[in-house]
């Protein structure tokens, strides 16, 4: 039986692609997948520099409006930074397909997922990406007292669903431009920080990311042993299922 990853289109953007074309071009594809007229898709892209608000953002978190572009975003989530050096990756799966170890119409499921490809794929390059309670995304420890000490994110986390098939996904920091976060309270986090691959030391190119990302793929949405792991979870905090997930 051949992999997930081979059954799923993986595109890769050779330039720059513009917040709202990003957008058109994830909903169009998601009807199409949903007709089944296309393929699931995995997106590999970077931004502009630009600030997206997710459905929860608040006003207040935008710190500096003037300092880049404001998009409004069906994502769930609230305020983060798109730019170059930054890998984002938009997914569109059908959640309704039966495949091993994929657990149908389970939005909180996916953003496990998420989380763990992520927490993978930083430790091919030597990187400990963790997940904290209450807060999406992926984070590294600043010292070993996670109670007292503030932790960085290194990745985030975005994702709506339109008739089971979801879209948008992920925002890896490899080498971005930290400066900007400056602008906004990221995903409405305060207290604690930002940082990126090459902010720990690991030169890692784009091409070495998306070679991991590709390896890993399998390892957490075709594993039966992943999902099961993930439902103790999301049924300890209440993962919410069928809406619009972030941080």
């Amino acid at each position: 039986m051949g992999s997930r990853a081979d059954a799923v289109e993986w595109r890769v953007a050779d330039a720059l692609v513009p917040y709202e074309r990003a957008v058109a071009e994830m909903e169009a594809r998601v009807a199409a997948i949903y007709a089944g007229a296309a393929p699931e898709l995995v997106w590999l892209l970077e931004h502009p520099p630009l600030y997206t608000a997710g459905t929860s953002a608040q006003a207040g978190d935008l710190l500096q409006p003037a300092r880049l572009p404001v998009f409004k975003s069906g994502r769930g989530g609230q305020y983060t930074y798109h730019g170059p050096g930054q890998r984002v990756v938009y997914v569109m799966l059908d959640l309704t397909r039966p495949r091993l170890g994929q657990h149908q119409r389970d939005v909180g499921c996916h953003v496990w997922r998420l989380e763990e490809w992520m927490i993978r794929v930083l430790a091919r390059f030597g990187i400990a990406g963790e997940r904290r309670t209450g807060r999406a995304g992926v984070w590294v420890a600043r010292g070993r007292n996670e109670a007292t000490e503030p932790d960085d994110k290194i990745g985030a986390i975005g994702v709506r669903v339109r008739r089971w098939v979801t879209y948008h996904g992920l925002a890896l920091n490899v080498a971005p431009d930290l400066s900007h976060y400056a602008g906004i309270v990221p995903c409405g986090i305060a207290g604690h920080g930002v940082t990126s691959m090459a902010a720990l030391g690991v030169a890692a190119t784009m091409a070495d990311v998306d070679a991991a990302l590709r390896d890993t793929f399998d390892d957490v949405f075709a594993s039966a042993s992943a999902s099961e792991t993930s439902l103790s979870r999301i049924a300890a905090e209440g993962g919410a299922r069928g809406e619009p997930a972030g941080g």
